[in-house]
């Protein structure tokens, strides 16, 4: 068991809450059992380590079982320990750690997909890990992170995943001009989501065919260079008195209306 909240091996699980050990390492910081749950039933060989108090092993006995088949031993930790492995304030008595595993937009574009989410420079990791998460439920094939858009494995981001993470491709690195380039190559029409776009109902019908929505920055939305890239411009009429729907919110909506005309269409 581990005991030594100031050891060496502790510090370096507790350092992947920084972007700069992540980049070093390829590694990244899951906490929680539904997170580990996920990773362990859809990329059990991303798992480098698993750890766990006694009390959370036996309250969540099937994260050791899949463990156990994963060939994943589980390392026993004290409470102390996990509370400095864990990035939250009050963890739930596991931690995990994972090797990145994203996707070039090459095989995200090859793979003739029907919707995708391209976040450009989306800076709050809750904003993003909603998004990922809402394209996930939405059946999306895949979402695409362009300019500086945040760390999709920032442990913030991970956590509002709740594993959708695991889910679907991941692509991370790019350009905006080249993702969108891709999406014109594979047939893909570019929608940009915008306060003064047209009228979201008097276009939705074009939704049916394969699109890449276009999702920007929460404070400046879409900048005029990053806009002229997409082939249409959508806003989401506001009924109420609200000011405006913040970015996640907006993206879901988009993402589901997508793939509701596009299910009423096949």
């Amino acid at each position: 068991m581990l005991e030594n909240p100031r050891s060496p091996r502790v510090r370096a699980v507790a350092k992947l809450a920084k972007r700069s050990a992540r980049q070093e390492t390829g590694l990244f910081l899951l906490e929680g059992p539904q997170a580990a749950r996920e990773a362990l039933q859809y990329a059990p060989g991303s798992l480098v380590e698993l750890f766990a108090t006694p009390t959370a092993m036996e309250r969540h006995s099937d994260i050791r079982d899949a463990a156990r088949a994963a060939d994943l031993e589980v390392e026993y930790t004290t409470e102390a320990v996990l509370d400095a492995m864990a990035d939250t304030v009050t963890p739930q008595g596991i931690v995990a750690v994972a090797r990145q595993q994203p996707t070039s937009m090459r095989e995200v574009f090859a793979s003739n997909p029907r919707l995708v989410a391209i976040c450009e420079e989306v800076r709050d990791p809750g904003n993003l890990g909603t998004i990922i998460r809402a394209a996930d439920a939405a059946g999306a094939d895949a979402v695409v992170l362009t300019g500086r858009t945040v760390d999709p494995y920032n442990p913030k981001v991970v956590r509002s995943t709740t594993g959708s993470l695991f889910h679907l491709p991941i692509a991370v690195g790019g350009e905006l001009e080249a993702a969108v380039e891709r999406a014109h190559a594979a047939g893909m029409r570019v929608v940009a989501a915008d306060v003064d776009g047209t009228d979201f109902l008097a276009s939705r019908h074009l939704l049916a065919e394969p699109t890449a929505w276009l999702f920007g920055n929460e404070a400046r939305g879409l900048e005029e260079p990053a806009l002229a890239h997409a082939d249409l411009a959508l806003r989401l009429p506001i009924y109420g008195r609200a000011e405006s729907l913040n970015l996640a919110t907006a993206a879901s909506v988009c993402l589901y209306e997508t793939a509701f005309a596009q299910r009423a269409n096949p």
